[in-house]
């Protein structure tokens, strides 16, 4: 790399970058600056900016954490660089999946839920669940006439609930309550007397369990002489805890509140607290559901009955089937909880709002002077974060929607906005391709929002191939010239005007027009529509639209517009109709004639991985692994020692190494030390055993081939058609640098994507309708050049093409245009502008319109 030119004050410098396809780079980062990390695909940006300087930021951070904290933060392992100077804390924020906990919201990442939890237990408005009516405070008296009414001649006994539900051991508070002269208590449902104060120290109550302690005040039986007894027993009891009272009776429980019971049918409430508002707490979660709102059971079980599951995670989610809960009716949260209003809304009401929709409720809601003083702060916070999710393209979506359903670009803005609330200055900001998911009106606020980051004190570091993110970078470090081993080196770095008229610079060509994607000159007709009618799921508001067939057809829209509810929902469900001929009778022979050759089969390829363990590969998964291996096996070598295919699987024990059992690496446990992750020994790394690696194909073991690239294995394999056709493939869209055996758990959401292409176009020729979701995610524009030859080429075959897409570049070229909007949410569903993209220009509708125009302005003709 050239010595940095001193544009900046500061700099964070890297020596020696050797981490995965890096070679052995030197780079200079500008502190207090936003900088841009671009490429083409595989060339190491992520390696350079994740697993380099976040991974040696976290690592120094932890370190300095004493050995007892370490094991709970865990350490990670010195990245492949000689050092590091100047590096500040770094926080990544990332593409990936926010989790699939099915109790994470949006709320609860943001920390917003947590403080609408706050304001309702302070300020909300408190009604019975019973009779709905308002529910006031009320005086020992009161509480001593119902419940003489309610339990008169039963035998009860009254208790002070002190502790509910919380963690920690208590073993000073016992003691403390001891001295005063309690002996008897509750705890855990569980009755003890204690003699002393060594009792209690014997008790052993775990400080990581939540735990539940009654202090026994007094038992007799309910009667009108002992009217004084009682209502001395309830204000001992509402002195001890803060006004709470529960009543033990024979086939129950009963607990009061001088503040919260309703005295026309006598219902209590329990103490109005944050956690009442909690569906992770079992003091506000539904109890049918544990605060899920759903259920989970099978659909056999014995005797045919279903078995009802209340736990959720990945295999009940695979396996079972899921009904709403029909108590909660999927609110996840009791009905005291769901009783306590805020301006006529219960908490589950009001994160059932979108984002703009909250906003103008809390900026309409009408507090009297008391409550305004208590929620003043409280309503600030939640104005700020709610701001923060809108400055970043999220005004569409619900508090309550689960993390589960968020995509990748959804998560990382949501984490952004929450690192805005966090104000931290001083810090390094590290951002894996923010605009994933983005429609363009959304990137010019993202953009807002990184250079707001900036002059907070932050260094703001990220990875994008976006133009119009480059452009507004303070420094722009272009990695390349390829991919995989022919990257891994600096280009060019500097101003983004600095970048645009460098030669050495892929990114510089395309900002600077010098190089671009054109727009077809002649536009394809569709030969027929496919017609919908009646959208309504999700957001979705459309009487009618048509779909062309036999087209490359783009649905763009901004974000939250109800894209994927009308292709994934409504549309793919309708090319499956038509591929079955559910839609045609007698009277439409001939259109199914014409259409049977367009529609035969139905292909959607969205961004999951093709594998979750390392040990599925680019090879395994288009098959050609399998080629290979019988290719070895049918060599005279391995006839003569009677190797099989499978002696050449790493899967399999015969032929694999035996010492790491065909991983190729050995990972040693440490304790306070990060796991020592080492290349195995015995094979080196090779996952076969010393005899398998005897036999050679054209000079090569089978391990040589896995370690190939697509690139080279196209020349090795030159004379085998079904090997050649899949490789040819993989370097026709781009990933010519992926090796045949890359573990599968290190490859992007876009490389799978294409790897998923690759295997369709492997199998089937014409009559395909191919569903893409946003395939150019990750992709450089020299990425989407190769990637649109391989989709145009497969219209021109006879195949149609429908693409959920952001990218300008794509949808300039397309032949078809639908656009939905005109904003997110509420806002979104309809059916803004269709046609070709000059004809949705000219409409003039929405806001891809006007983008979609100066984009194809901007191209040279």
């Amino acid at each position: 790399m050239k010595k940095k030119t001193n544009y900046f004050s500061s700099w964070i410098n890297i020596f020696g970058a050797r981490e995965h396809n890096l070679k052995n780079i030197d780079v200079a980062i500008p502190k207090n600056q936003f900088t841009v990390i671009t490429g083409p695909s595989g060339s190491g940006k992520s390696s350079l900016a994740l697993d380099i300087l976040f991974a040696e930021g976290k690592r120094r951070y932890i370190e300095s954490l004493s050995s007892y904290a370490r094991q709970f933060l865990g350490t990670s392992k010195k990245p492949e660089v000689e050092r590091i100077e100047g590096l500040c804390p770094a926080i990544a924020i990332e593409q990936k999946t926010v989790g699939s906990n099915p109790r994470s919201t949006v709320g609860t990442i943001t920390e917003i839920y947590d403080y609408l939890r706050v304001l309702y237990a302070r300020v909300g408005r408190v009604h019975c669940p019973q009779c709905h009516k308002p529910i006031t405070s009320e005086s020992a008296d009161t509480i001593t006439q119902i419940v003489c009414a309610q339990f008169d001649q039963q035998t009860v006994t009254i208790v002070s609930p002190i502790i509910k539900q919380k963690k920690g051991e208590f073993q000073h508070e016992l003691t403390k309550l001891f001295a005063e002269g309690f002996y008897r208590f509750i705890i855990d449902e569980t009755s003890y007397k204690f003699s002393s104060p060594s009792d209690i120290a014997t008790l052993g109550l775990k400080k990581n369990q939540a735990h539940s302690i009654d202090i026994v005040i007094d038992s007799f039986q309910i009667a009108s002489d002992e009217r004084s007894r009682i209502q001395e027993a309830i204000e001992k009891s509402f002195s001890l805890a803060d006004g709470m009272v529960k009543i033990l009776y024979e086939n129950g429980s009963q607990s009061y509140s001088s503040s919260h019971i309703c005295v026309s049918c006598s219902t209590s409430l329990p103490e109005i607290e944050p956690r009442l508002f909690s569906f992770n707490s079992p003091i506000g979660a539904c109890k049918h559901c544990q605060g899920l709102g759903a259920l989970h059971s099978w659909s056999w079980g014995q005797e045919g009955q279903p078995i009802a599951q209340s736990n959720n995670n990945g295999f009940w989610d695979r396996y079972a089937q899921s009904t709403t809960c029909k108590h909660c009716l999927g609110k996840r949260l009791n009905a005291y909880a769901l009783s306590i209003t805020i301006g006529g809304v219960n908490i589950i009401d009001l994160c059932a709002m979108s984002i703009e929709n909250m906003q103008r409720f809390f900026a309409d809601i009408a507090l009297n002077e008391v409550e305004q003083e208590i929620a003043h702060t409280l309503l600030t916070e939640i104005a700020s974060r709610l701001g923060f999710l809108e400055n970043v393209g999220l005004s569409y979506l619900t508090l309550n929607r689960t993390a589960r359903t968020l995509s990748g670009g959804e998560g990382q803005r949501i984490r952004l906005a929450r690192q805005m609330g966090s104000s931290l200055s001083g810090v390094l900001y590290i951002l894996d391709e923010p605009s994933i998911g983005l429609h363009q009106k959304d990137n010019d606020r993202l953009i807002g929002m990184l250079q707001m980051l900036k002059e907070q004190g932050n260094t703001v570091v990220v990875v994008e191939h976006d133009l119009d993110t480059i452009k507004q970078a303070d420094y722009v470090i272009d990695m390349g010239p390829a991919a995989g081993t022919l990257g891994g080196l600096v280009t060019a770095h500097g101003t983004p005007a600095d970048i645009m008229h460098d030669p050495n610079s892929l990114t510089g060509a395309f900002l600077s027009n010098r190089r671009f994607i054109a727009i077809p000159a002649n536009v394809r007709r569709p030969v027929f529509y496919m017609d919908l009618k009646n959208l309504d799921k999700n957001n979705l508001k459309i009487k009618e639209v048509s779909v062309p067939i036999g087209v490359l057809c783009g649905i763009s829209g901004v974000s939250g517009s109800g894209k994927s509810t009308f292709v994934m929902d409504e549309l793919v469900p309708m090319i499956k109709w038509y591929a079955q001929g559910s839609y045609f009778n007698e009277e439409t022979d001939k259109v199914k004639e014409q259409m049977s050759r367009w529609i035969r089969y139905l292909v959607v390829l969205d961004q999951t991985p093709i594998g979750r363990t390392p040990r599925s590969n680019p090879a395994t998964y288009l098959g050609i692994f399998d080629e290979i291996r019988r290719i070895f096996a049918a060599l005279p070598e391995s006839i003569a020692r009677g190797y099989g295919a499978g002696r050449f699987s790493f899967n399999v024990a015969q032929g694999r190494c035996a010492h790491c059992k065909g991983e190729g690496t050995v990972t040693i446990e440490m304790h306070f030390l990060p796991e020592v992750i080492m290349t195995c020994k015995q094979c080196r790394g090779t996952r076969y055993n010393h005899e398998t690696l005897q036999v050679l194909y054209r000079g090569k073991t089978i391990a040589d081939v896995l370690n190939m690239t697509a690139r080279e294995a196209v020349e090795f394999f030159s004379v085998h058609t079904t090997i050649l056709k899949r490789l040819q493939l993989l370097c026709d869209v781009g990933l010519d640098y992926v090796a045949l055996g890359q573990p599968a758990t290190t490859l992007s959401g876009g490389e799978a994507q294409r790897i998923k292409l690759v295997d369709e176009l492997s199998k089937r020729t014409v009559g395909t309708i191919y569903v893409l979701d946003e395939p150019t995610t990750g992709l450089h524009s020299s990425d989407i050049e190769k990637l649109l030859i391989v989709l145009n080429r497969l219209v021109d075959k006879g195949n149609s093409m429908v693409i959920i897409e952001h990218n300008l570049d794509v949808l300039k070229t397309v032949d078809y245009l639908i656009d939905l909007g005109p904003d997110g949410g509420d806002k979104g569903g309809h059916l803004v502008a269709y046609g070709t993209p000059k004809e949705v220009c000219q409409a003039r509708k929405g806001h891809t319109a006007l983008y979609l125009a100066q984009a194809i302005a901007d191209t040279p003709q």
